[in-house]
C-alpha cells in the first residue's frame, strides 16, 4: 500500500459525473484505511495549502457525490508553467506535499491536467521528493486519447441528443407559420464529438438534426445554405447542430470574441446567432436558437448510466493504482465490444496522453460533412445508454449534496501563485 496521503483535485470546467470520480476515489480509500485531502478550487487550493480534510464528511455525504452535479471541492482553469518559466509554484506544491505527507496526487482534468500531472511526477523526484502521479480523465469534449471515451462525455452527449429531439418537435409543430430554421450551438473548440452526438437524435431520413457542422471541416456558407433550403424544401423546416469551433475558410472561429481563458484557449460562444443571420438574409427563413452553454455539463437529472459508471470507475481505479505505487498514468477505458458493448479499466502512461488530442475520425463524418455515419453511431449509442436518476425532493427537484469541506490547518506561510 502507498505511504502518506493522497490529494485529489479538480480541474478545468466540471461535468455532470465529475463529482461520481470524487466519490469513486474516496470510498475507495477509505476501504483501503487510507486518507483522502482535496485541493480546495483545483491546483489553486494545492499552491494555497487550502485543502480540505474529506474523512470529515459524512458516508452518506460521499455517496451523494455520485448523483451530485458541479465540482464539490471547486475547481478552476490555471495552468501550471513550464519548470524554467515558474519554478517556484513547483517547488511550492512540493513543499505543500511533504508538510502534510501527500505521496499520491490525482488530479482530475483533461488533457492540460494530464500534463500538469506528467510534469509533476518528474518534477518532485528531481527536488527530491517522491509523489505519484495519476491522471484521471474528465472532459466533456471527448478530446483525450488513448482511452475511448472520457467521463462526462456520456452524458453531455445523451443531454444534446434528447434536447434535439424534443425542440426539434416543438419546431416541426409550429413551421408551417412560424419558425423554418433552429440554431442549436454546442460545446467543441477543436473536436465535434458533442455535435456527433447529437445525430443520435434521428434514426431515419429526414430526421433531425439536418445539418450538423463540426470543427473538423471549414465552414461553406454556400453549401450550407443550399442544405438549409433542400431541407425546409422537403422537410418543412430545418434543425442545425453547430459546434462552437467551426472556422470559416481562413482557420477563423465564426464565434471568437477575442477573449482568452488561463490556458491560451480561444472564448467562444456566439456561432448560433451568426448563422442565424446568415439564414435570415439570404433565404429569409423565420429563425431561433439556443446556447444550452453550462446546462450541457451541469444536466446530471438526464445523465447516462454508462458515464455515472465509468466515471466512478476510473476514480476508484486511480486509488487502486495509488496502492500499488504507480506514477504518471492515467486510468483509461478501454471497449471491448460494441454489441454487447463492453469495457475495462487499464493504466495508460501519461506520456502517450498529455499534449495530444482526439478529434473525430473523418469515416464518423458522411462525405457532405453534415452528419454522422454507421461508425460513429455504433461508437456513440452505447455512451448514452442507462439512466440514473437523482433523488427527488418533495418540492419536486433533484436532492443534491453540499460537503462540509473542513479545511485542513495549514502549516506553511501564505503563497501568492503567478496570474
Amino acid at each position: 500500500m502507498a505511504a502518506g496521503k493522497i490529494l485529489y483535485a479538480q480541474s478545468g470546467g466540471v461535468s455532470a459525473v465529475i463529482n461520481a470520480t470524487a466519490a469513486g476515489v474516496i470510498e475507495t480509500a477509505r476501504d483501503k484505511g487510507m486518507v483522502v485531502y482535496a485541493a480546495r478550487n483545483g491546483i489553486l487550493g494545492a499552491l494555497r495549502e487550502d485543502l480540505i480534510d474529506t474523512t470529515k464528511e459524512a458516508k452518506a455525504s460521499i455517496a451523494a457525490l455520485r448523483h451530485t452535479p458541479g465540482g464539490a471541492f471547486g475547481s478552476c482553469r490555471y495552468k501550471l508553467k513550464s519548470l524554467d518559466e515558474n519554478r517556484a509554484e513547483y517547488e511550492r506544491l512540493i513543499e505543500v506535499f511533504r508538510a502534510h505527507d501527500i505521496r499520491t496526487f490525482l488530479y482530475n482534468g483533461g488533457n492540460d491536467s494530464a500534463d500538469t500531472a506528467n510534469k509533476v511526477s518528474k518534477i518532485g523526484h528531481a527536488l527530491g521528493y517522491d509523489v505519484n502521479c495519476i491522471g484521471v480523465p474528465k472532459t466533456i469534449d471527448n478530446d483525450l486519447v488513448v482511452t475511448d471515451t472520457c467521463p462526462g462525455f456520456g452524458s453531455v452527449a445523451k443531454y444534446t441528443a434528447l434536447s434535439v429531439r424534443e425542440a426539434s418537435l416543438d419546431v416541426a409543430s409550429m413551421a408551417d407559420t412560424s419558425t423554418k430554421v433552429f440554431v442549436i450551438e454546442v460545446m467543441g473548440r477543436h473536436a465535434g464529438w458533442i455535435a456527433a452526438a447529437a445525430g443520435l437524435a434521428g434514426s431515419k431520413a429526414g430526421d433531425p438534426p439536418h445539418v450538423i457542422l463540426f470543427p473538423e471541416n471549414v465552414f461553406d456558407p454556400e453549401a450550407f445554405l443550399a442544405r438549409v433550403q433542400t431541407t425546409v424544401d422537403k422537410v418543412g423546416y430545418c434543425t442545425v447542430v453547430a459546434s462552437e469551433g467551426v472556422k470559416d475558410a481562413q482557420g477563423r472561429f465564426l464565434a471568437e470574441s477575442g477573449a482568452r481563458d488561463a490556458f491560451g484557449h480561444a472564448q467562444l460562444g456566439g456561432v448560433a446567432p451568426v448563422l442565424v443571420a446568415l439564414v435570415r438574409e439570404k433565404l429569409g427563413f423565420k429563425c431561433h436558437w439556443a446556447l444550452p452553454d453550462y446546462l450541457q455539463r451541469s444536466a446530471r437529472h438526464i445523465a447516462s448510466r454508462t458515464d455515472v459508471d465509468q466515471a466512478y470507475a476510473v476514480g476508484k481505479k486511480a486509488v487502486e493504482y495509488a496502492a500499488e505505487g504507480l506514477n504518471a498514468v492515467m486510468p483509461v477505458i478501454v471497449r471491448v465490444s460494441d454489441e454487447p458493448y463492453k469495457w475495462t479499466i487499464e493504466a495508460a502512461p501519461l506520456d502517450k496522453i498529455a499534449n495530444h488530442e482526439k478529434k473525430m475520425p473523418k469515416n464518423f463524418m458522411t462525405k457532405d460533412g453534415f452528419g454522422i455515419t454507421a461508425a460513429a453511431r455504433r461508437y456513440l449509442a452505447p455512451l448514452i445508454q442507462g439512466e440514473l436518476p437523482p433523488p427527488f425532493g418533495e418540492d419536486g427537484l433533484p436532492v443534491y449534496v453540499s460537503l462540509r469541506n473542513t479545511a485542513v490547518p495549514k502549516k506553511l506561510k501564505k503563497f501568492k501563485a503567478a496570474s
